[in-house]
């Protein structure tokens, strides 16, 4: 036992006393220890609407900001910023100004924090930097290994020099293949190439490009830049046109085109040789085989760096030929893996798409292949699992799912922009290894994940909002938290000798950790009808295996468990959330605090909650409204009334708690503070949608219905009152449409 310093003592006694916090001198290293009573994070007070600003800075450049939570790709990657309040506020006393202690360099060092829906390791990752202990547990392969590598030693001239070696023994194979000739014979690389799928019209035979407009590569502000490239439907040249042109004409055959109508329109496809207008997916199902695809254009990098769009030739046909050859003579090149049905696997399936490797073309499985047995060379265990994540992530944008999202931005839309796996009818087929101009590539990726990620574990940051010049910036503050870096525990047993992080890959109904042993649950459970991790980490998961093998947690083929929380049968789901809180019932302190974010937009996914925590024994204490994930994510921006907010629900034992009979007093509690909540964001400058608020309101509800004496009880008080929930949410909704209105009509 280390002998305690006149510094922790004082900073002990400040953790008593949480307004002596702020007169602590900027910089000075604050050791807070955990003591009993009420926290931070269940104070009304709590500055949700602060946080929330910070948050959305955060949010547009999560993989810049929170880099070591990105290395590889998860869903639902919650914001860092948010889970760095959330322990602070879990672990200090009510009252501590908790803006304040979020830019001072806090450390909790005898707080064990755990989190048994890992996923991207957000939580452990903010516990760690407070100088805190973390237990990290995932029911999933793939986000243990990200987990894993994120939080690891790394040593930076080894990584360096890993690169290096790779780079000189696999470039020279790769290069070739994303090479192209200009008529001055002049060879280039090729950052992009441009394919199109294909199907026979049911009527003629003919071959039909499902484009819905010819027009394939425009800017992301295409207002601003109106310049686009079309592909002429007579000939195949590229023609520069404007965006919103509705008739071109071909430079080469001088034949005019509408540029915006292809023959696919939504499900349908028209024949251009006959006119037989047909269903894509039925036509494409009757073949029993995956669709094919043409190439037709690509993206070349000139001499004088410039980029060009030019048409596909026979020497690139030759040449994709060509890797088919060489494909052919690898043995073991690639998973042989079936894609098993599922909600996000059926749209894939339903276009015969049968195994995983069936996403690739022969170009990116050469390549692929070749990176990954290079790999399996590398002796050290550690740096092998390291350039295996990689590798993993670069799968995302080199696939025939991918697409192009132009120029002004990065040029790779991911495979997973949609959360499903849905066939793309244009794909993108990026350069593998990648050149400095590339987006989504094996080099790139290793600059913009691997060694941001070594930048940021070395020296870790916090956004601050500002201003200069009127306008809102942000700026990174240094210096607040610990390097990230450690030995990672395989068993509590080893947590307990002293290491400062135990992760593990297994259900967490059913841990090792012993009873009463963790200060704080943090976390982001899976939500009842949301998108099934499992089904879409496959995709990796299979790659994982085939270079690392199938020991450990890689035995099978999936990542899918029965034991997941995950179903889109509300009595399943709840049963399985109720066996993890109740182990987490189990291994949390009687004064310990659990605190989740969460949001839905059906009652199911409240009455669910609801029941598994108060039949696990937890009751709500605190419900804060928060900035979710980015605003402008695919999912959202096509949801009619989008979800911008999560609610942190926070939850002690109930045998803490005093429960409650209500008596039709349950309104005028719930009604105000959900009408405090809506103003407080809105006076903060934010928009509400439908569904905001209905987060808000529904959270109110649950953390008083949550201290009834029964979970019958709450239950039937939920279902009965949801006429006056939704005249509630009606009300807090009209009134911030009406001053928007307001407000727009002043201005």
């Amino acid at each position: 036992m280390k002998a305690v310093s006149q510094k922790t003592r004082i900073s002990r006694k400040l953790a008593v006393n949480p307004s002596m916090l702020e007169e602590d001198r900027p910089g000075t290293i604050m050791d807070i220890s955990v003591i009993p009573g009420p926290r931070g994070i269940e104070d009304d007070k709590f500055p949700f609407e602060m946080l929330s600003d910070i948050a959305e800075r955060e949010s547009w450049r999560k993989e810049i900001n929170r880099p070591l939570s990105h290395i590889h790709k998860w869903w639902a990657q919650r914001l860092g910023t948010i889970f760095r309040a959330m322990a602070i506020g879990a672990l200090v006393p009510k009252g501590s100004n908790i803006i304040d202690l979020f830019y001072k360099p806090v450390r909790i060092k005898d707080a064990i924090v755990f989190d048994p829906f890992m996923g991207s390791g957000t939580t452990i990752g903010e516990a760690l930097k407070l100088g805190a202990r973390g237990i990290g547990r995932d029911i999933n392969p793939v986000a243990y290994f990200l987990v894993k590598n994120a939080l690891s030693i790394h040593d930076r001239s080894a990584i360096l020099a890993t690169f290096r070696d790779i780079e000189r023994d696999v470039v020279s194979k790769l290069r070739p293949f994303y090479q192209a000739t200009l008529p001055d014979g002049t060879v280039v690389d090729v950052l992009y190439y441009f394919w199109v799928k294909i199907v026979d019209c049911p009527a003629c035979a003919e071959s039909v490009d499902l484009f819905s407009s010819y027009i394939f590569a425009r800017h992301a502000y295409p207002k601003k830049f109106p310049r686009a490239q079309a592909v002429c439907p007579t000939c195949g040249a590229i023609n520069a046109v404007r965006n919103d042109a509705q008739k071109a004409y071909c430079h080469t055959c001088n034949r005019a085109f509408n540029p915006q109508v292809g023959p696919a329109s939504r499900q349908k496809a028209t024949c251009p040789a006959c006119a037989h207008a047909f269903l894509i997916a039925k036509t494409i199902r009757a073949t029993d085989r995956p669709p094919a695809h043409r190439l037709y254009a690509k993206l070349v990098l000139m001499p004088d760096g410039a980029k060009a769009y030019l048409p596909a030739t026979d020497e690139d046909r030759v040449l994709y030929a060509q890797t088919k050859e060489t494909l052919n003579k690898f043995k073991n090149a690639y998973p042989i893996v079936p894609i098993e049905p599922g909600y996000n696997t059926n749209q894939a399936l339903g276009y015969n798409y049968r195994y995983w490797h069936e996403m690739f073309n022969a170009r990116q499985l050469l390549g692929l292949s070749i990176l990954t047995d290079r790999i399996r060379q590398i002796p050290d265990t550690i740096l092998r699992d390291l350039f295996t994540c990689l590798l993993s992530g670069t799968l995302e944008f080199n696939n025939m799912f991918a697409s192009y999202k132009g120029e002004g931005t990065g040029a790779v839309r991911h495979m997973f922009a949609h959360h499903i796996l849905k066939p793309e009818r244009t794909p993108l087929e990026a350069n593998l290894w990648g050149t400095p101009k590339s987006s989504g590539s094996f080099s790139t990726l290793f600059e913009g994940r691997i060694k941001r990620s070594l930048d940021y574990a070395e020296n870790p940051f916090e956004l601050r909002l500002s201003s200069r010049s009127g306008k809102r910036i942000s700026e990174k503050v240094f210096g607040l938290s610990e390097k990230i870096g450690f030995s990672i525990a395989d068993s509590f047993s080893s947590f307990a000798a002293g290491k400062r992080v135990y992760l593990s890959c297994a259900d967490s109904s059913a841990t090792d950790l012993p009873e009463h042993s963790v200060d704080a649950v943090l976390t982001d459970p899976p939500f009842f009808d949301n998108v099934h991790y499992s089904q879409l980490a496959d995709f990796f998961h299979v790659w994982q295996r085939h270079i690392l093998g199938s020991n450990g947690y890689r035995q099978d083929y999936t990542t899918r468990s029965r034991n997941e929380v995950q179903s889109a049968e509300v009595n399943a789901f709840t049963d399985r959330l109720t066996a993890v809180w109740i182990e987490v019932h189990r291994v949390l302190k009687d004064d310990g605090i659990l605190a989740f974010t969460y949001h839905h937009s059906r009652p199911e996914g409240w009455r669910s909650v609801l029941h598994a925590l108060m039949a696990s024994g937890f009751g709500i204490t605190a419900a804060h409204p928060m900035k979710a994930e980015m605003s402008v994510a695919m999912p959202k921006h096509q949801a009619k009334e989008p979800i911008n907010l999560d609610i942190i629900i926070v939850c002690r034992k109930r045998s803490q708690l005093q429960t409650h009979c209500w008596n039709g007093d349950l309104w005028e509690i719930v009604i105000p503070i959900a009408a405090e909540q809506t103003r407080r964001l809105r006076e903060g400058g934010r928009r509400l949608s439908r569904n905001d608020v209905r987060v808000i309101v529904m959270a109110q509800i649950l953390r008083r219905l949550s201290v009834s004496h029964t979970v019958e009880t709450a239950l039937t008080l939920l279902d009965a009152c949801s006429v006056e929930t939704e005249a509630l949410i009606e009300q807090l909704y009209t009134a911030d449409k009406e001053r928007t209105i307001s407000n727009k009509t002043k201005e």
